[in-house]
């Protein structure tokens, strides 16, 4: 068995979880939001069509915000085209995922059905196709109280009072040439901060997250962020990552040590950033949305012009293993270790299209196993990280060098109590973990929650939906402020203590 160590001290601190890093994101690609959240004639169909046990499902994530419409599917749509009687709404061709907007769910919908999964939106608008006329007419119709022709029809359409919907997208990956209205850095900057500055004209309560690199990949990564950012800097509270890893043949070892590269990302853009502030001498500093992050095998992906044009058709539907959730909770960590600088997250998507809830048209749904880190990472993590002393095995990769066999960070609750969520990236081996917990007297006892299965390529489904599910390990219990556990090989972990 390998051997490791933590060393956990509330006097190293890195910042407070900022709830709304446990969000997620809803886009009009594939099923997501038609037989995914909305289904009517489905038996738990509400009165509006939607799904009442996707809705549970979704509670049990405890989604304190939602990223909406789009995505790609943002950069063509007319926010228009979804408010008002549905009888009267236009059918589109949808240009990024080449499907048939029926427009049936639209701005109006969804805010109510958002409400009721206790969940805020985090609304993009549009600059791919459009600009600063739509951007500031949208806030108005969501935001001003009334006595205007926006927020008036807002009223007629049902909503008296008004949404008050405090994020905003700037549109969506501006940088990718496969985006519909692609610019340039300098152009997108501009748009960005006239379109911002109508904005917070209309509403100036709002916060505005302007489009960072669509990946780290990009040719133009770091170019975009620093021009951009010129042009639009002390008009924006955030700026947006994208991210997504798969396992690339048989590279298991990499695919597992994927939260590297997402430090790594989030480093560069935080120092681009501050490069900005520094040289522009701008008071603010600038935090992150990772509004977009996921297990996303985009090699199974066909491209999208080889897409027939139809409506709602299933699209990115991966099938996630134990692997991929524990994957997936190792990014959890790596956000939660940049807590000071990382205050939204959106896990893409919410349900059907690369998500952790599946459903089948007229029967069940169920959670995929990336469902179970991100739901208790949600409920538990919350509170102040703490930085933590680790020591660890390291082995190599091919992507990544050489990392160690043990991540973990812990975050120190206002109840008092601790959590740490810690991930073994062996595939073979046991780790015993001493963690040092003498600075925390009155943490006595909990519990040890795991991820692992002996087969890592396991995976629920409708026909067997529970076949991987968090596992209660044992009690875990510190004796002389020091608590040792065994985490599985290939897991992803939780250990919870209470005073």
């Amino acid at each position: 068995m390998r051997s490791a160590s933590l060393i956990v001290d509330p006097a190293f601190r890195i910042g407070a979880v900022d709830p709304r890093l446990y969000g997620s994101f809803v886009e009009h690609l594939g099923r997501c939001v038609y037989q995914g959240i909305f289904e009517p004639g489905h038996p738990s169909a509400d009165e509006n069509g939607f799904r009442r046990d996707v809705a549970e499902l979704v509670r049990g994530l405890d989604v304190p915000i939602i990223r909406y419409p789009g995505g790609n599917f943002v950069s063509a749509y007319n926010w228009e085209d979804g408010i008002g009687p549905v009888r009267d709404r236009p059918a589109r061709i949808d240009l990024a995922w080449r499907s048939i907007e029926t427009n049936h769910v639209g701005l109006d919908e969804f805010q109510r059905w958002a409400a009721a999964v206790n969940a805020e939106t985090m609304m993009a608008v549009n600059l791919g196709t459009r600009g600063i006329d739509e951007a500031r007419a949208i806030v108005e119709y969501c935001n001003h109280p009334s006595g205007t022709a926006w927020s008036d029809r807002r009223r007629a359409n049902g909503a008296a009072e008004p949404y008050g919907i405090k994020v905003w997208c700037l549109g969506n990956e501006m940088d990718g040439p496969w985006q519909i209205g692609h610019k340039t850095a300098g152009e997108y900057g501009r748009l960005a901060a006239e379109a911002g500055k109508a904005m917070r004209l209309v509403d100036p309560g709002v916060e505005l997250v302007v489009s960072g690199s669509s990946n780290s990949r990009m040719p133009t990564f770091g170019t975009w962020e620093r021009i951009a950012l010129t042009e639009a800097y002390d008009t924006v509270d955030h700026i947006s990552m994208h991210s997504y890893y798969q396992q690339h043949g048989d590279d298991r070892d990499s695919f597992l040590a994927a939260a590297v590269d997402m430090d790594q990302f989030i480093d560069a853009i935080v120092a681009t950033a501050d490069h900005v502030r520094a040289t522009g001498r701008h008071a603010k500093r600038l935090t992150i949305a990772f509004d977009e992050w996921n297990v996303w095998y985009q090699s199974r992906f066909p491209g999208e012009e080889n897409l027939p044009i139809a409506e709602a058709p299933p699209l990115l539907e991966d099938v996630y293993s134990v692997t991929d959730a524990v994957v997936v909770g190792n990014l959890l960590i790596s956000l939660l270790r940049h807590a000071d600088r990382v205050r939204i997250g959106c896990q893409a998507q919410l349900v059907n299209v690369i998500a952790p809830i599946m459903t089948v048209p007229g029967g069940p749904a169920w959670r995929q196993t990336i469902y179970h880190p991100y739901a208790l990472t949600s409920r538990y993590g919350r509170g102040t990280v703490l930085r933590v002393e680790a020591r660890s095995p390291a082995h190599d990769t091919s992507a990544h060098g050489e990392v160690a066999l043990l991540d973990a960070v812990a975050v120190l609750r206002d109840d008092g109590g601790l959590v740490v969520f810690a991930v073994n990236r062996d595939q073979h081996e046991e780790m015993a973990v001493d963690i040092d917990l003498r600075s925390l007297p009155r943490l006595v006892a909990g519990e040890h929650v795991a991820i692992a299965d002996a087969d890592p390529d396991a995976v629920n489904d409708q026909h067997n939906p529970e076949r991987v599910t968090p596992r209660r390990l044992g009690d875990a219990k510190a004796d002389g402020g020091r608590l040792t556990v065994v985490l599985p090989p290939l897991s992803w972990n939780m250990i919870r203590l209470t005073v």
